[in-house]
C-alpha cells in the first residue's frame, strides 16, 4: 500500500493498481490538485476544501455518506461525527472513515473531525494501522485533543494533516505542537509492506 498526502486533508491511497482518493479540495485551497486517476473519491463533508470531485474525469464510485461500501477490492465504512463540539450546529456532520485496502490494510482518516470521540466509536476504530488526523485546530480539534485521540485508538503510524503550512490560502495551527517532544519521521509517502504493532509512529508527510 502506498499513502500520499497532496495537502490539507486530501490522501491517496493506491493498492493493487486501485487509486483511492479522499477529501479532494478546489483550486482555492492553495495546494496544486492532485494529479491521480482515482478510481474511488472519498469526501468527510461538503465543503469546498474537502468535496472538489467534480474535478476529476472519468469513472470513479463517490462516498460520501455514512454506512459500509464496497468498491474495487476497498471496503469502506463512514461513521457520523460533527465538525464542531456543539452537534454540528456551527460547522455540520462530518464523517469519520474507516478504509480497508484491498492488500489488508486498515486506514482511519477523521476528516474535519471538531470534538473527541465517543467511547465507543473509538473501541470500533481501535488499532488502524494508519490514523490520519486533523491536528491544526480553528475549524477542528487542535494538536492536544489529536493526541489524546491517537493514544486511545493506538494506531501503527499516525499521520498529521489539516494544518497550517506555507501553500494554506487561510490561518490554521501548526503542525509543531503535535509533535513538539515527540519522536517523529518526516517521509515524501509512506509505503506499507507488513503489518507492524511496535507502538505508534509518527510520520510527517510532505505534500505531492
Amino acid at each position: 500500500m502506498l499513502l500520499k498526502w497532496h495537502g490539507h486533508s486530501c490522501f491517496s491511497v493506491v493498492s493493487r493498481e486501485r487509486t483511492l482518493l479522499i477529501d479532494p479540495f478546489d483550486e482555492g485551497v492553495g495546494y496544486p490538485l492532485p494529479a491521480v486517476k482515482p478510481s474511488i473519491i472519498v469526501e468527510s463533508h461538503q465543503h469546498h476544501d474537502h468535496n472538489s470531485h467534480d474535478r476529476y474525469a472519468g469513472e470513479y464510485v463517490l462516498i460520501n455518506r455514512t454506512g459500509k461500501t464496497q468498491a474495487h477490492g476497498f471496503s469502506i465504512e463512514g461513521y457520523p461525527t460533527f465538525h464542531d463540539e456543539f452537534g454540528g450546529k456551527k460547522r455540520g456532520p462530518n464523517i469519520v472513515f474507516e478504509i480497508i485496502t484491498p492488500d489488508g490494510f486498515r486506514i482511519v482518516h477523521c476528516g474535519d473531525l471538531g470534538h473527541r470521540l465517543t467511547e465507543e466509536l473509538s473501541s470500533r476504530l481501535e488499532g488502524p494501522d494508519v490514523l490520519l488526523i486533523p491536528v491544526g485546530g480553528v475549524y477542528t480539534i487542535d494538536a492536544a485533543v489529536a493526541r489524546e485521540i491517537t493514544r486511545r485508538i493506538g494506531p501503527s503510524f499516525v499521520v498529521p494533516m489539516h494544518y497550517k503550512t506555507k501553500a494554506l490560502r487561510f490561518e490554521l495551527g501548526s503542525v509543531d505542537p503535535f509533535i513538539a517532544g515527540e519522536p517523529f519521521e518526516s517521509l515524501k509517502e509512506l509505503r506499507l509492506e507488513t503489518k507492524s504493532s511496535v507502538g505508534t509512529k509518527i510520520v510527517v508527510l510532505s505534500y505531492s
